[in-house]
Protein backbone atom coordinates (compact mmCIF):
# COMPACT_ATOMS: atom_id res chain seq x y z
CA UNK A 1 0.00 0.00 0.00
CA UNK A 2 3.02 2.72 1.02
CA UNK A 3 4.58 1.54 -2.77
CA UNK A 4 1.33 2.65 -4.03
CA UNK A 5 1.18 5.38 -2.26
CA UNK A 6 4.66 6.52 -3.16
CA UNK A 7 4.23 5.77 -6.93
CA UNK A 8 1.07 8.32 -6.80
CA UNK A 9 3.69 11.15 -4.90
CA UNK A 10 6.65 10.45 -7.53
CA UNK A 11 3.73 10.73 -10.70
CA UNK A 12 2.17 13.63 -9.25
CA UNK A 13 5.37 15.58 -8.57
CA UNK A 14 6.69 14.47 -12.02
CA UNK A 15 3.42 16.15 -13.80
CA UNK A 16 3.00 19.06 -11.75
CA UNK A 17 6.64 19.89 -12.42
CA UNK A 18 6.00 20.32 -16.35
CA UNK A 19 3.32 22.54 -15.66
CA UNK A 20 3.75 26.49 -15.76
CA UNK A 21 4.01 28.29 -12.68
CA UNK A 22 0.55 29.76 -12.44
CA UNK A 23 -1.11 26.41 -13.00
CA UNK A 24 1.65 24.79 -10.19
CA UNK A 25 0.39 27.69 -8.00
CA UNK A 26 -3.04 26.41 -8.90
CA UNK A 27 -2.31 22.60 -8.69
CA UNK A 28 -1.38 23.31 -5.16
CA UNK A 29 -3.59 26.10 -3.95
CA UNK A 30 -6.70 22.71 -5.14
CA UNK A 31 -4.68 19.95 -3.27
CA UNK A 32 -3.85 21.81 -0.21
CA UNK A 33 -7.57 23.63 -0.19
CA UNK A 34 -8.97 20.55 -0.95
CA UNK A 35 -7.14 18.57 2.14
CA UNK A 36 -7.01 20.95 4.78
CA UNK A 37 -9.36 23.97 4.01
CA UNK A 38 -9.11 27.44 2.74
CA UNK A 39 -8.12 29.25 6.28
CA UNK A 40 -5.74 26.35 7.50
CA UNK A 41 -3.66 27.04 4.17
CA UNK A 42 -1.22 29.51 4.08
CA UNK A 43 0.27 31.49 1.41
CA UNK A 44 3.54 30.29 1.76
CA UNK A 45 2.36 26.66 2.02
CA UNK A 46 0.72 26.79 -1.08
CA UNK A 47 3.87 28.22 -2.53
CA UNK A 48 5.80 25.58 -1.41
CA UNK A 49 4.08 22.91 -2.70
CA UNK A 50 4.09 24.49 -5.77
CA UNK A 51 7.90 24.63 -5.63
CA UNK A 52 7.95 28.26 -6.18
CA UNK A 53 8.07 31.64 -3.87
CA UNK A 54 5.51 34.09 -2.64
CA UNK A 55 6.77 36.50 -4.51
CA UNK A 56 6.14 34.35 -7.90
CA UNK A 57 2.57 33.68 -6.48
CA UNK A 58 1.66 37.29 -5.79
CA UNK A 59 2.84 37.90 -9.35
CA UNK A 60 0.50 36.04 -10.69
CA UNK A 61 -2.65 36.36 -8.17
CA UNK A 62 -2.48 39.42 -6.34
CA UNK A 63 -3.99 38.08 -2.93
CA UNK A 64 -4.92 34.57 -1.51
CA UNK A 65 -8.27 35.91 -2.05
CA UNK A 66 -7.87 36.28 -5.46
CA UNK A 67 -6.60 32.31 -5.74
CA UNK A 68 -9.67 31.00 -3.61
CA UNK A 69 -11.81 32.52 -6.43
CA UNK A 70 -9.55 31.49 -9.18
CA UNK A 71 -9.67 27.67 -7.69
CA UNK A 72 -13.26 27.85 -7.57
CA UNK A 73 -13.83 29.21 -10.43
CA UNK A 74 -11.70 26.02 -12.34
CA UNK A 75 -13.92 23.72 -9.84
CA UNK A 76 -16.89 25.67 -11.51
CA UNK A 77 -15.97 25.10 -15.01
CA UNK A 78 -15.80 21.32 -14.38
CA UNK A 79 -19.36 21.24 -13.54
CA UNK A 80 -20.50 23.40 -16.98
CA UNK A 81 -18.33 21.42 -18.69
CA UNK A 82 -20.16 18.26 -17.77
CA UNK A 83 -23.89 19.66 -18.69
CA UNK A 84 -21.97 20.73 -21.93
CA UNK A 85 -20.49 17.48 -22.92
CA UNK A 86 -24.01 15.56 -22.31
CA UNK A 87 -26.19 18.42 -24.39
CA UNK A 88 -22.78 17.19 -27.17
CA UNK A 89 -24.25 14.11 -26.38
CA UNK A 90 -27.60 13.68 -26.03
CA UNK A 91 -28.73 17.16 -28.11
CA UNK A 92 -32.64 16.15 -28.72
CA UNK A 93 -33.24 14.34 -25.20
CA UNK A 94 -32.99 16.44 -22.72
CA UNK A 95 -34.07 14.05 -20.04
CA UNK A 96 -30.73 11.81 -21.01
CA UNK A 97 -29.25 15.56 -20.31
CA UNK A 98 -30.57 15.49 -16.80
CA UNK A 99 -30.20 11.56 -15.90
CA UNK A 100 -26.69 11.75 -17.60
CA UNK A 101 -25.67 14.91 -14.78
CA UNK A 102 -27.41 12.59 -11.67
CA UNK A 103 -25.06 10.14 -12.98
CA UNK A 104 -21.81 12.52 -13.41
CA UNK A 105 -22.85 13.65 -9.84
CA UNK A 106 -23.01 9.86 -8.32
CA UNK A 107 -19.78 8.83 -10.29
CA UNK A 108 -18.05 11.89 -7.52
CA UNK A 109 -19.70 10.89 -4.53
CA UNK A 110 -16.31 8.40 -3.49
CA UNK A 111 -13.90 11.37 -4.09
CA UNK A 112 -16.77 14.29 -2.36
CA UNK A 113 -16.51 11.58 0.86
CA UNK A 114 -12.88 11.83 1.45
CA UNK A 115 -12.46 15.22 0.94
CA UNK A 116 -15.78 17.20 0.82
CA UNK A 117 -17.83 19.06 -1.55
CA UNK A 118 -15.55 21.91 -2.58
CA UNK A 119 -17.85 24.71 -2.49
CA UNK A 120 -20.18 23.57 0.50
CA UNK A 121 -16.86 23.20 2.13
CA UNK A 122 -15.53 26.81 1.12
CA UNK A 123 -18.81 28.62 2.29
CA UNK A 124 -18.74 27.01 5.42
CA UNK A 125 -15.01 28.81 5.36
CA UNK A 126 -16.55 32.19 3.96
CA UNK A 127 -19.27 33.41 5.41
CA UNK A 128 -18.98 37.17 4.15
CA UNK A 129 -21.08 36.83 0.99
CA UNK A 130 -19.54 39.95 -0.33
CA UNK A 131 -16.34 37.71 -0.60
CA UNK A 132 -15.65 37.44 -4.34
CA UNK A 133 -15.42 33.23 -3.99
CA UNK A 134 -18.98 33.56 -2.38
CA UNK A 135 -20.52 35.77 -5.30
CA UNK A 136 -18.54 33.06 -7.54
CA UNK A 137 -20.31 30.02 -5.55
CA UNK A 138 -23.30 31.65 -5.91
CA UNK A 139 -23.61 32.54 -9.78
CA UNK A 140 -22.12 29.34 -10.75
CA UNK A 141 -25.36 27.58 -8.35
CA UNK A 142 -28.11 29.79 -9.67
CA UNK A 143 -26.88 29.02 -13.78
CA UNK A 144 -27.07 25.70 -13.09
CA UNK A 145 -30.25 25.63 -11.91
CA UNK A 146 -31.36 27.41 -14.62
CA UNK A 147 -30.03 25.15 -16.98
CA UNK A 148 -31.87 22.49 -15.27
CA UNK A 149 -34.89 24.36 -15.45
CA UNK A 150 -34.84 24.80 -19.17
CA UNK A 151 -33.89 20.96 -19.44
CA UNK A 152 -36.99 20.04 -17.69
CA UNK A 153 -39.03 22.51 -20.22
CA UNK A 154 -37.96 20.42 -22.88
CA UNK A 155 -38.56 17.69 -21.33
CA UNK A 156 -42.15 18.50 -20.92
CA UNK A 157 -42.23 18.34 -17.09
CA UNK A 158 -46.00 19.60 -15.73
CA UNK A 159 -43.99 21.54 -13.34
CA UNK A 160 -40.41 22.42 -14.81
CA UNK A 161 -39.24 25.13 -11.52
CA UNK A 162 -40.54 23.03 -9.26
CA UNK A 163 -38.95 19.78 -10.60
CA UNK A 164 -35.05 21.72 -11.04
CA UNK A 165 -35.38 22.45 -7.75
CA UNK A 166 -36.09 18.87 -6.26
CA UNK A 167 -33.61 17.59 -8.83
CA UNK A 168 -31.35 20.18 -7.26
CA UNK A 169 -32.08 19.49 -3.64
CA UNK A 170 -31.11 15.53 -5.23
CA UNK A 171 -27.92 16.49 -5.96
CA UNK A 172 -26.65 18.61 -3.35
CA UNK A 173 -28.27 16.31 -0.78
CA UNK A 174 -26.26 13.43 -2.60
CA UNK A 175 -23.49 15.27 -1.74
CA UNK A 176 -23.85 16.23 1.95
CA UNK A 177 -24.52 12.61 2.35
CA UNK A 178 -21.61 11.09 0.88
CA UNK A 179 -19.88 14.16 2.64
CA UNK A 180 -21.37 13.13 6.17
CA UNK A 181 -21.59 9.35 5.18
CA UNK A 182 -25.12 9.33 6.20
CA UNK A 183 -26.64 7.50 3.33
CA UNK A 184 -25.50 4.34 2.17
CA UNK A 185 -25.49 3.83 -1.69
CA UNK A 186 -26.24 7.67 -2.18
CA UNK A 187 -24.97 7.69 -5.79
CA UNK A 188 -27.69 4.68 -6.65
CA UNK A 189 -30.27 6.46 -4.72
CA UNK A 190 -29.52 9.87 -6.28
CA UNK A 191 -30.03 8.93 -10.18
CA UNK A 192 -33.72 6.40 -8.90
CA UNK A 193 -34.92 9.86 -6.84
CA UNK A 194 -34.36 12.04 -9.81
CA UNK A 195 -35.49 9.13 -12.80
CA UNK A 196 -38.32 9.28 -10.31
CA UNK A 197 -38.64 13.06 -10.80
CA UNK A 198 -38.55 12.78 -14.22
CA UNK A 199 -41.09 10.08 -14.84
CA UNK A 200 -43.77 11.29 -12.34
CA UNK A 201 -47.17 11.77 -14.32
CA UNK A 202 -48.90 15.41 -14.86
CA UNK A 203 -51.32 15.45 -11.72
Amino acid sequence: MADTADTARVSRRSRVAKLPPRERILDAAEELFSREGIRAVGVQAIADRAETTKMALYRHFATKDALVEEWLRIVAADYTAAFDRLETAHPDDPRAQILGIARFIADGLPGISHRGCPFINSIAELPDRAHPARRLIEAHKARQLRRLADLCVRAGLPDPDGAAAEITFALEGAQVSAQNRSVEHAGERLVRIVGAVLDRPAS
